[in-house]
Formats: structure tokens, C-alpha cells, sequence
């Protein structure tokens, strides 16, 4: 074998050692596929839950939405979110057995730290305004805090994570301008993108 060829194969193996020593590269680009369509079909229910009580999204943006309303909204919310939680535990244990890693080490809970300030901190602050009824910033704000915690947690997971926060802050900027299109917005952050960025990191990491 070439003397160059081994040596270029033994940097690949260290940096491979380092990856895997200072980062939690066991997410599965599954699961933010699944997770999207988690997110596709919880609009789809919101859409046709506004729909049954002819309310239009866009012109009805800044309206006061009744208690009924909103127990509805956080049911569908939290759905998503359990959906989602459960989908991308799974296809992450699958991937880390797979490559014969372990699950809860230091580099998982840092991820998880990292990703869990902002994610309490946006979910506080949605609480916040649901409490003064100001629900047409709810699906921006999600989206902004969402986007922070990714770019907070890329540190310590798959870089390519970065580049998915910084759009969904993006997104919520833009959903924070435009409010009637906030629940469109948010199908495309929560639903489209993960969907894309699920299949891109499953093609590039797990094929």
C-alpha cells in the first residue's frame, strides 16, 4: 500500500476518533423526516379545524381566539411533539446500535442541555403569549427558539444541523413580518425542512 494512501487513512481514523469523542453523531436523518411529517399533519388538522369554524388564517391573524381555540391548537402542538420526540428516539437507538454506540454519554447530554435552555426558554415566553392571547407571534416564536436551539446544539452533534437552525430563524423573522402566513411558515420549518434536511443527512451518513 501506498505510504501516502496510509497516512491519509490514518488521519481519517483520527478524525473519526476525535467525531466521536466530542460530538453525538448518532441522530438519524430519519427522524427529521418523520418529524416533518409529524408537523404536516398537525397543520393539516389545524387547517381543517379553522376551516370547520370559517376562520381565514391570513385575514384572521390578529383575532382573539376563544379558550376552545386554544386547548385545540396546544392539543395538535403537543401531539407533534410527542410524535416527534418518540420517531426520533427511535431511529437515533436504531442508528447508534448500528454503529455500536453508546446512547447516554457526556456528548448526548451536553446535546440535549444545549438544546433544552432554548427550547424552555421559547416554550416559556409561547406560554407567555398565550397568556395575553397574542397568538399570531406563537408560531414565529417557535420557530426563532427552535432555530436558536439547533444552532446551539450543532456544537456538539452533525455540523450540518447548523445550517437548519439558521433558517428556521430566518423563517420565524419572516413569520414575525408577515403574520398571516405564520402557520404556513411554520409547516415549512417544521414540516418541509425537516423532511429535506432528514433525507439529506440519511443519504450522507447512513447509506
Amino acid at each position: 500500500m501506498n505510504p501516502q494512501h496510509e497516512q491519509l487513512e490514518a488521519l481519517h481514523e483520527i478524525r473519526s476518533i476525535m467525531d466521536r469523542s466530542s460530538r453525538f453523531i448518532s441522530l438519524s436523518g430519519l427522524s427529521g423526516v418523520f418529524a416533518g411529517l409529524s408537523a404536516l399533519v398537525g397543520a393539516a388538522v389545524v387547517k381543517w379545524y379553522f376551516s370547520q369554524r370559517n376562520v381565514n388564517y391570513y385575514y384572521d391573524a390578529g383575532r382573539s381566539f376563544t379558550a376552545e381555540d386554544i386547548v385545540f391548537l396546544l392539543g395538535v402542538a403537543a401531539g407533534v411533539l410527542v410524535l416527534g420526540f418518540c420517531t426520533a428516539t427511535y431511529f437515533t437507538v436504531r442508528n447508534a446500535r448500528k454503529k455500536n454506540q453508546r446512547i447516554w454519554d457526556n456528548q448526548s447530554k451536553r446535546l440535549l442541555l444545549n438544546l433544552a435552555i432554548p427550547l424552555a426558554s421559547g416554550g416559556a415566553f409561547c406560554g407567555i403569549l398565550i397568556y395575553h392571547n397574542i397568538l399570531y407571534l406563537v408560531a414565529p416564536a417557535m420557530l426563532i427558539f427552535y432555530g436558536l436551539a439547533l444552532l446551539n446544539g450543532s456544537k456538539y452533534t452533525l455540523s450540518d444541523i447548523r445550517y437548519l437552525g439558521i433558517i428556521e430563524i430566518m423563517l420565524g423573522l419572516i413569520a414575525s413580518i408577515f403574520v398571516g402566513y405564520g402557520l404556513m411558515l411554520w409547516t415549512v420549518g417544521f414540516g418541509m425542512l425537516h423532511i429535506v434536511y432528514g433525507a439529506l443527512v440519511y443519504f450522507k451518513y447512513e447509506r
